[in-house]
């Protein structure tokens, strides 16, 4: 089952189409009328809302190019089921639709007729990648009010001479000059909607009326640079692994680490050998069955939980669940949480459930016969257990929870339930292994306290996002690192014997006095060795080493107020042919980093992959790296025209150039997208996504350097 769950899709890039948009024009008036798009999204995608400010991902808004007999009336209004979440790496709140949405704008016609024509512009991710600023073209034309105003019929027939001056020289002119010296459009005529205002722009007017049908492989002066080269990507094999199933792996893996430790403690440890036993006693004659029972009471274990896993998804949902991560109300109850179950394990107090429920369950499961009793056993086991399974079950369930992947709380619970239920199958099995098995002690306890420093150190992690959503700086990245330092310092000052706790059980001597110096154990030492040389691997993050083995967990660098540690070199290009012109005269490869100012996830690779010591060493002496954002709103100098998919679709901005780029010459459209380069434009490995494991990134570097040679 977990090989299937877990088992990779192909993982070189695909073009990607998540939302199908549909465009209406709705008559609400003889002096009104909507234009209505109605989007489907695909499931795990999302399309952001009108109100993202500049500086965060591509918000939807409207472009009307022509509007002639009407005027643009408000803004662009989203309808649907909104989401608002708080986004860490932005550092602000974000709103998104999820399965639909329909984005209304609309116009007041001021003239018996009318005709308006423009474009939506929007943009959509999932928890892996995003795909480029995508357009939704409109034009639609109509009867106003039998009788207009006057001012508006000469406003009208202005309209219509502008036009008509326009269209002459198009007219006389070869369509070959059609691109050169090309004559502006009034600024009036091209009307932006954005969410925060309305304005002019005579620069994006000049660039939308002149269009040339020509694509951009054309214009380049080498048309080789933009030839397809998808089979030749392909021909290389899959890309680097897919982070999504390594998430999903590590989640089963922190599970089955968490049912480990449930196994050592004082509520779970004690029972084994007498459940063991009960069952072995119970088929005295049939060894057979003794086993059968045991192996299905561990089964039950598994059953159980995982429904638990199940149960988080059902009631929270996918939407529900995606929204965790970056809530600040919901990452405020869990940090609370997780500060209580801490100091629970730390001996303030006991998470207990009402005696009654386990005591109510037990006579049933004798009462109960066959495999109802047996299943009603390990349900007494899971609400015995509870105060010391509950925090780790707790703090599983929040971190799978916010990891944004739907089944990623069953998968989770699949790999606690699994490891808390083999011993009990195991010592059926082998019931001599139970003679050898350690006996109960303080040593239980001391698994205990550091379980509840652990969790106060990971409840910061979600302060941490809510103290960036809204805005209070009292938990930056040094403040952060500082109280990770003092915890597990005080981690390994407790399992050196410093420090003790209300639960830590004292030793006496023959006299019955207190033994105050007793001797550290092996592992305990060892285990204080670990935690006291974190503590320091730490400090040089107070003033800005990256500590990447935190850096899942600390806020981002952005939050340092003092920070020592220089910015990695950029990219040497923002622009294709002029980067693989460079990289021609100089006789080296290029790697093309296909990214967005709205990708998150691009920026999660800069700052975990491209910061490492040998990737800068790679991209900046062996690659000529060019860096071409998709959502680059720069406007070209004019309007290109190119067909793809039997259908012309016009590229207005940089972006929508190098989007046009990715999808015609590698055949993606997801970012962030990386591909290494001969200098006649031909790949020289398998293309790279999201994935931050940095050696499998540096030798994909290698391997492109090895074949370029």
């Amino acid at each position: 089952m977990m090989a299937l769950v877990l088992s990779g899709t192909q993982m070189w890039a695909q073009f990607q189409d998540p939302v199908q948009f549909s465009v209406k024009q709705q008559k609400v008036s003889d002096t009104e009328v909507e234009v209505v798009f109605t989007g489907k999204i695909d499931a795990g995608w999302h399309v952001y809302g009108t109100d993202i400010k500049d500086d965060g991902p591509t918000r939807a808004e409207v472009t009307v190019e022509k509007c002639e007999g009407a005027k643009a009336n408000g803004k662009l209004v989203g309808k649907g089921n909104v989401h608002r979440a708080m986004d860490e790496m932005f550092g602000m709140e974000l709103s998104y639709y999820e399965n639909s949405v329909t984005f209304v704008q609309r116009f007041t016609i001021t003239g018996e007729s009318y005709n308006i024509s423009g474009y939506l512009t929007y943009g959509a991710c999932n928890d892996q990648n995003c795909i480029p600023p995508s357009t939704v073209d409109f034009s639609f034309s109509g009867k106003g009010a039998a009788k207009a105003e006057a001012p508006a019929k000469k406003e009208e027939k202005k309209e219509d001479v502008k036009e008509e001056k326009k269209e002459e020289p198009m007219a006389e002119t070869p369509a070959k000059e059609e691109k050169t010296e090309p004559e502006a459009a009034p600024a009036e005529e091209t009307e932006v909607i954005e969410t925060t205002d309305t304005t002019e722009s005579a620069d994006t007017t000049e660039a939308d009326t002149t269009s040339a049908t020509v694509a951009p492989v054309s214009k380049s002066g080498n048309g080789d640079l933009w030839a397809p080269v998808i089979d030749e990507l392909r021909s290389f094999g899959e890309e680097a692994a897919s982070e999504t199933d390594g998430s999903l792996l590590s989640l089963f893996l922190l599970g089955l680490l968490g049912g480990v430790i449930a196994l050592f403690t004082p509520c779970v440890w004690p029972i084994i050998p007498m459940t063991v036993s009960f069952f072995l006693k119970r088929s005295k004659d049939d060894k057979k069955k003794g086993v059968r029972d045991a192996m299905t009471y561990g089964l039950s274990i598994v059953v159980i939980y995982v429904a638990l896993g199940l149960f988080v998804t059902l009631v929270f949902g996918a939407s529900a669940l995606n929204a965790l991560s970056t809530n600040a109300v919901f990452n405020i109850l869990f940090f609370l949480m997780l500060v209580v179950f801490g100091a629970s394990f730390l001996g303030g107090f006991e998470i207990t459930l009402p005696s009654s429920w386990s005591n109510a369950v037990d006579k049933k499961s004798e009462k109960a016969t066959g495999l109802l009793s047996i299943f009603l056993m390990a349900f007494t086991l899971t609400l015995v257990s509870f105060s010391c399974t509950g925090p780790i079950i707790g703090f599983l369930l929040v971190e799978m929870g916010t990891s944004g992947s739907i089944i990623a709380p069953t998968i989770g619970m699949l790999g606690f339930a699994i490891a808390l239920a083999l011993p009990f199958t195991l010592f059926a099995l082998f019931p001599t292994w139970l003679k050898s098995a350690p006996k109960s002690g303080n040593w239980m306890n001391c698994i205990k306290v550091c379980l509840g420093l652990l969790e106060l150190a990971f409840s910061l992690k979600f302060l941490s996002v809510a103290d960036l959503a809204y805005g209070w700086h009292i938990l930056d990245r040094e403040v952060f690192l500082s109280l990770w330092i003092i915890i597990f310092a005080l981690a390994g000052a407790y399992l050196i014997g410093w420090i003790r706790f209300p639960h830590d059980e004292d030793e006496y001597d023959e006299m019955g006095e207190v033994i105050i110096n007793t001797r550290t154990s092996v592992p305990r030492f060892f285990m204080a060795l670990i935690a006291f040389a974190f503590a320091l691997y730490m400090v040089p993050g107070l003033w800005g080493a990256p500590c990447k083995a935190v850096s899942a967990f600390a806020p981002p660098m952005s939050t340092q107020d003092f920070n020592l540690n220089p910015e990695a070199e950029s990219a040497h290009f923002d622009n294709y042919e002029e980067g693989m012109a460079y990289a021609k005269k100089h006789n080296m490869p290029v790697m093309l980093d296909f990214t967005g100012y709205g990708c998150v996830n691009c920026r999660k690779m800069e700052a975990a992959v491209f910061t490492d010591a040998k990737v800068q060493q790679l991209m900046n002496e062996k690659y000529v790296v060019i860096t071409l954002y998709v959502d680059e709103k720069a406007a070209l100098p004019e309007t290109e025209t190119v067909v793809e998919n039997g259908a012309e679709r016009k590229l207005r901005t940089v972006g929508d150039k190098w989007s046009y780029l990715q999808r015609s010459k590698f055949g993606a459209n997801a970012q962030p997208f990386y591909v290494l380069l001969n200098n006649e434009g031909k790949p020289l490995n398998s293309s790279y996504s999201f994935n931050e494991d940095v050696d499998a990134f540096v030798m994909w570097l290698e391997t492109g350097v090895e074949n370029y040679k």
